[in-house]
């Protein structure tokens, strides 16, 4: 939870106070737009059996919830914005472990398919498209949004990584241990254009994990901040080639300098405001 501190006073520090908002709590309602609604009541009222509470990982307390409630809510506020204004960041999110019926790997709510899932109940969006580059697969985004035609879902992660049962996108690259930048970019170079012509969305939503970072614990990728950054750039043209909004969540970022995590995250969001990023020295 420390990165999350820190890149919320580094983000004030640059943009100002008045850039961040509180986040609303998602609703009943909007989890259910996603979620099964016996789990979503099961989880909100600690009453989740012993197994399901440890593949979660998190002990369960209210203020759990309540977090996952405001994590999912600021993804979804963050949409409002993106199709206002053409961009949106959640200084958190990317919980994309937490399937239909269940949760997992620390994610209690899915984020991004809540928001997809009501942005089309309301009549925003017709179409969806999830860019998640977490080093771990969206599993739990595919579970959700795979049966799901309006809604398309790429994961480019880790091969080895969590989830060791992996479920199927609508496109997954799943990536060897140790790759770097330069292969790692060029799969990305190849990838945007045809999950956008296959899409066609009318919003992206991009989970911008620091954990393929090469000094992440937990990552097994070998990319520098700089190849990160280029990652973040492809992503931010992409939309503006496309004229589609874009709405960011954080996902990942497990480096022990916790000022690793903090600086790839931040680059990110200076990246998506027209901004160089910094911090390459």
């Amino acid at each position: 939870m420390e990165k999350y501190t820190a890149l919320y006073h580094k983000v004030c520090e640059e943009f100002g106070e008045d850039s961040v908002f509180t986040a609303p709590a998602a609703s009943f309602e909007e989890l259910c737009s996603a979620h099964d609604a016996r789990y979503v009541q099961d989880v909100s009222k600690g009453q989740l059996p012993k197994n399901e509470l440890r593949r979660i990982g998190f002990p369960w307390s209210p203020e759990m919830i309540e977090r996952s409630r405001r994590s999912t809510g600021a993804t979804l506020a963050a949409a409002y914005m993106a199709l206002k204004e053409g961009r949106g960041a959640n200084l958190a999110g990317g919980t994309h472990h937490a399937a239909r019926a269940r949760g997992g790997g620390y994610c209690v709510f899915n984020d991004s398919a809540v928001s997809l899932k009501v942005l089309e109940q309301k009549g925003f969006i017709k179409k969806g498209l999830v860019i998640d580059l977490d080093v771990h697969q969206g599993d739990g985004t595919a579970n959700i949004l795979g049966p799901d035609p309006a809604h398309f879902c790429f994961s480019m992660h880790g091969a080895r990584n969590y989830p060791f049962n992996k479920e199927t996108s609508d496109l997954d690259i799943a990536l060897g241990d140790d790759t770097g930048d330069d292969e790692y970019l060029e799969h990305l170079s190849q990838s945007l254009p045809l999950i956008f012509e296959r899409s066609r969305p009318n919003l992206v939503i991009y989970l911008a994990g620091a954990d393929p970072f090469e000094h992440d614990q937990l990552g097994r990728l070998k990319l520098s901040k700089m190849g990160l950054a280029a990652r973040d750039a492809m992503v931010v043209e992409a939309c503006d080639r496309y004229g589609v909004p874009l709405v960011i969540s954080m996902g990942g970022g497990y480096a022990k300098n916790i000022s690793d995590i903090v600086s790839i995250h931040f680059n990110t969001l200076l990246i998506a405001a027209g901004q160089p990023p910094q911090g390459f020295d």
